[in-house]
């Protein structure tokens, strides 16, 4: 009996101690969890897709942001747990816990990049941007357009005006078919939105044709408040089958052959560009438009101008005309303000 008791108490006794250590040691992992890292300032790491948890927390420790890899990972284990993080760089913040740290992998609050495409780009300056940029995996480099708009699922479209000019936010590694995507994606939504808010009875007789507008009115001014304007100008000349007579269509159509400057010859040589020698619109936008441009063709402000000429002020804006004896007027003052401007240049470099 007593060797029995003995041996009772003694397992009791082994049973508490090992509890002891054991909820000791769970204190312990719980206060190291929540212990603020070594790292002073901000650490950046990389995550690689398929890699493992230990792999990953390694890689953390020797950048400096934890002391114990293999605790934080029997941590995760004894917690039933895993670390879902997403491939990408991650910005651990100075003194983040390891708490801190697992919740940011598991919400895969990656470092966001950035890529800003311009309104009035062309197609081809979006693709050098892309082409460019250090932190797309590229895929599509050095391929025809063909190959583009195959590889987002549009084979056969001609990429010109499609794609939203926008500041697009994306993970490192993120590939370039996935931006083109993207920004084909967003142009389509705010293509159909601008659409949906059509004025009745406009010469535009679908979203394409508002696309192409759009576009000619894009790289006719950089001012907000004179889009509406120019907008309400071209859709005046299509009412009344008036040729459109927009340089940008001509420079467009002109292609490597333009050098900076139009020229008598080019406004008179034909190409389905050139809104000079032909009516109506030209065959596909000319240039990435934004969403104000895409907007003011189809609420256009029709004023009855027919007509409109640089100022000449430096500031981008314009005259407007209703008549063309007007409009031969504010051309007149705009030459005279030229020729001012060229001479106190001369006087100046003498």
């Amino acid at each position: 009996m007593r060797k029995g008791r003995l041996a009772t108490l003694v397992l009791l006794a082994l049973a508490v101690g090992l509890t002891a250590v054991m909820v000791g040691g769970l204190g312990w992992m719980e206060r190291m969890m929540r212990t603020p890292g070594p790292h002073a300032t901000v650490v950046r790491i990389h995550v690689y897709p398929g890699r493992s948890l230990r792999t990953t927390l390694q890689e953390i420790a020797a950048r400096g942001a934890l002391r114990d890899p293999r605790a934080v990972e029997w941590y995760v284990r004894l917690h039933g747990g895993r670390v879902a993080a997403k491939a990408g760089n991650y910005d651990l913040p100075a003194q983040a816990t390891p708490a801190d740290i697992l919740a940011q992998l598991n919400a895969g609050r990656v470092v966001l990049e950035q890529l800003t495409v311009v309104e009035g780009w062309t197609f081809a300056d979006m693709r050098r941007e892309i082409d460019g940029h250090p932190r797309i995996r590229h895929t599509l480099k050095g391929q025809p357009a063909e190959a583009v708009m195959r590889a987002i699922g549009h084979a056969g479209r001609h990429p010109e005006g499609r794609f939203f000019p926008d500041t697009y936010r994306f993970a490192d590694g993120t590939t370039d078919r996935e931006i083109y995507s993207l920004a084909w994606d967003t142009m389509a939504r705010e293509l159909a939105a601008a659409w949906a808010m059509r004025r009745a009875n406009l010469p535009i007789a679908s979203a394409d044709e508002a696309l192409i507008l759009a576009s000619i009115v894009e790289k006719e001014t950089a001012l907000a408040s004179e889009r509406p304007l120019i907008a309400g100008v071209f859709t005046a000349r299509l009412r009344k089958g008036m040729r459109l007579q927009t340089d940008p269509t001509v420079i467009y159509g002109l292609g490597s052959r333009y050098d900076g400057d139009i020229r008598r010859r080019d406004l008179t040589a034909d190409t389905p560009y050139n809104t000079y020698t032909r009516a109506g619109l030209p065959p596909t936008p000319i240039a990435l438009p934004g969403r104000e441009s895409l907007r003011a063709v189809v609420q256009p402000d029709e004023s009855g101008a027919l007509y409109f000429v640089a100022t000449g002020k430096g500031d981008g804006s314009h005259v407007f005309s209703k008549t063309l004896t007007e409009h031969n007027a504010a051309v007149a003052r705009y030459l005279a303000r030229l020729r001012a401007q060229q001479a106190l240049r001369g006087k100046v470099t003498r």
